[in-house]
């Protein structure tokens, strides 16, 4: 199944997810107002200019956060525990949902990839 639009996804996800993704949806559009929605790779993105810099999926046991953020030692090793093998961001569903450090991930992502 391919998706034209974050909301189609949304729709293909559990119930009890689906806030968690539009939370994370409606905050990266407060802080970054300038980043448009996109979809990319077959999840919801938000892209800079042409570019996407910020991807977000749900996953059965966990919401995946991608690419990895690099450049700033401290805010990596704050991710630490949320990094899997290749440096992606992994939240599980099973505590409370980080969203706050999800949006400073963003910014960062967006600064990082600002062409």
């Amino acid at each position: 199944m391919r998706f034209a639009s974050h909301e189609d996804y949304f729709l293909t996800v559990l119930p009890a997810v689906r806030p968690l993704l539009e939370s994370i949806q409606q905050r990266v559009e407060l802080l970054l107002p300038e980043a448009t929605r996109c979809i990319s790779y077959n999840m919801p993105a938000f892209r800079n200019k042409k570019r996407a810099f910020f991807y977000f999926a749900a996953f059965k046991h966990h919401i995946g956060v991608y690419p990895p953020v690099s450049g700033n030692a401290e805010f990596i090793y704050k991710l630490t525990p949320y990094m899997g093998p290749k440096g992606n961001l992994s939240f599980s569903l099973n505590v409370p949902l980080p969203i706050d450090l999800i949006c400073q991930v963003s910014i960062a992502l967006y600064q990082q990839y600002d062409i």
